[in-house]
């Protein structure tokens, strides 16, 4: 048997030869490209592509291996005895031409590449792809019960049910979904397999360890009643010394302690001489060097009437002070009405509001001081924010809509980028005309930042004053079914115009002279007496 081409020709003749009983069947097909030689194709298909259909008349042979015209049932030993060696491949560009030895098949399509089998080699191949296929399946399923199974597959006590609804709040919330670089789901089940969790005090231990494989301070277990205590902290009262503390600005390494954001006002430190940008050395005889905020914070709380000490850094002095907690009044509003002599245009009035925390009453704080400054027809407002160490998210929000028209209040980032937008459409405003200053200092911020920052961006205010903290994070609290808590990081944020204020601070457009006060009796004294060394014109003090 042999293959006859013609590359020349523009319809090859394809010639089947039978060397005992010679005969030829002839067919036309438009060959795409060359018949490669012989030596190029093993296998057992014969195939040609085809860029048209195959006209095919089946021919039967009779016994004596002449050709015939019957319908009638064919013999295919004959045919396919003198085509064994013709197994061999052509390919093409649209389909297929193919003779099998033992049953005779044909195959054409016009545009898909599709090769016809030999039936033992088909079922073969059949029963692989079916076995591949089940094996597949199965990895895909267990996979899918390891990655995504809420718990895992041994009996869980409640403890470890505690600790689940811990991780999961994380899981859910946390800024970073790289979880400081660790597989979280491993750190699961490795925690539940090794970890004691025998009784409440080991699962509060266990969610601590946990949480402190982010490596971020703003993110800490809260129990019970720390919990509670920083719930009444947002909502009007706290006993303790009435500090607001943070680290210091660039102390990634080591640091001297824990630098003082605000002092309340009338609270204990105030009474003491303790002021923003003190440094914290000791808290009863205990460094602050390595001490965390919330650890600290929790040391300068206690019963009303107990007793704390704290050595102090201020400049260079160093102060050793006994300072007795009480009950510090959070209110977080107050307001005075400055009259200034001159002329009318020089604003004789000025709305003076101190806005020193923003617990759950701020913002309603803000407007009632508003409507009773205007009573007395002032012609401009003074918002100090300095030692606003923040607070409440939301209150900061609902404060900065009281003074602007329309815009951007705050961008909410994550790790892939802006997440949220919080704007205003002008609904809520209260003053959005009045000549605006805004007073700022390094005892400013979280909340009181995104106030500050947006004010500035939108160009409804002049800031006065220092740099601020530069706490450009955002915590939210969660509390976990046995009344414990935690505070985790679920942002950064961004000012309308884009900036990034962690570590750096909203920059002020101008400086308050060093002896500007901060009460508001003196700040009205500053404004009035012009021999003052506090003195500022208070047309520069709008003046944008």
């Amino acid at each position: 048997m042999e293959v006859l081409s013609s590359a020349t020709s523009t319809y090859p003749r394809f010639t089947l030869y039978n060397p005992k009983k010679p005969f030829s069947s002839t067919f036309k097909p438009i060959i795409i490209s060359q018949v490669h030689p012989w030596k190029y194709f093993p296998g057992r298909n014969v195939e040609a592509r085809l860029l048209c259909r195959i006209s095919y008349k089946r021919t039967n042979l009779d016994e004596s291996g002449r050709c015939s015209s019957s319908d009638a049932h064919s013999k295919p030993e004959f045919w396919f005895r003198t085509l064994c060696g013709l197994n061999k491949s052509f390919p093409s560009q649209s389909g297929f031409f193919a003779l099998r030895h033992g049953h005779p098949l044909w195959s054409w399509k016009t545009s898909v590449h599709q090769k016809v089998e030999s039936r033992p080699q088909k079922i073969r191949q059949h029963i692989s792809v079916v076995f591949v296929r089940l094996v597949v399946a199965m990895l895909l399923v267990s996979s899918a019960s390891v990655a995504l199974g809420s718990t895992p597959s041994w009996a869980l006590s409640e403890e470890n049910l505690l600790f689940l609804e811990a991780w999961r709040t994380i899981d859910r919330a946390y800024i970073d979904k790289t979880f400081n670089g660790q597989s979280w789901f491993r750190y699961r089940e490795d925690a539940l397999r090794n970890e004691p969790m025998n009784n409440r005090e080991e699962t509060y231990t266990a969610i601590r360890k946990m949480l402190a494989t982010l490596n971020d301070p703003f993110t800490r277990f809260l129990e019970p009643e720390k919990f509670k205590s920083l719930r009444s902290g947002t909502q009007g009262s706290l006993t303790g010394v009435g500090l607001s503390i943070g680290y210091p600005p660039g102390s990634e390494g080591s640091r001297a302690g824990l630098v003082v954001i605000s002092a309340a006002p009338g609270g204990p430190a105030n009474q003491a001489g303790i002021s923003s940008g003190d440094i914290i050395l000791e808290i009863d005889n205990t460094s602050t060097e390595s001490m965390g905020i919330y650890d600290a914070a929790e040391r300068l709380q206690g019963p009303e009437g107990s007793a704390v000490e704290l050595t102090i850094q201020t400049g260079p002095e160093i102060k050793h002070l006994a300072l007795t907690r009480a009950k510090v009044s959070l209110n977080p509003v107050k307001s005075r009405l400055c009259e200034i002599p001159g002329s009318e245009k020089n604003y004789l009035k000025i709305g003076y509001i101190k806005l020193a925390s923003f617990n759950q009453n701020a913002s309603t704080a803000v407007k009632e001081a508003i409507d009773t400054l205007r009573s007395n027809s002032v012609n401009a407002f003074v918002l100090d924010l300095r030692d606003n160490s923040g607070g409440l998210f939301p209150e900061g929000i609902e404060t900065a809509k009281i003074w602007l028209d329309k815009g951007v209040i705050v961008y909410i980032c994550d790790s892939r980028g802006v997440r949220d937008i919080y704007d205003t459409d002008g609904s809520s405003a209260v003053a959005p005309s009045e000549p605006l200053a805004v007073l700022v200092n390094k005892g400013t911020a979280s909340a009181s930042e995104i106030l500050a920052g947006a004010l500035k961006d939108n160009k409804r205010a002049v800031l006065f004053g220092e740099p601020t903290y530069g706490k450009g994070k955002i915590q939210s609290v969660f509390q976990l079914s046995d009344g414990s808590g935690l505070a985790v990081t679920v942002a950064r944020y961004e000012t309308p115009a884009h900036n990034d204020i962690d570590k750096v601070g909203v920059i002020p457009d101008h400086p308050l002279p060093n002896s500007f006060p901060k009460d508001d009796d003196g700040f009205c004294g500053c404004l009035q007496d012009s021999a003052s060394a506090c003195y500022v014109n208070n047309v520069k003090l709008f003046s944008k």
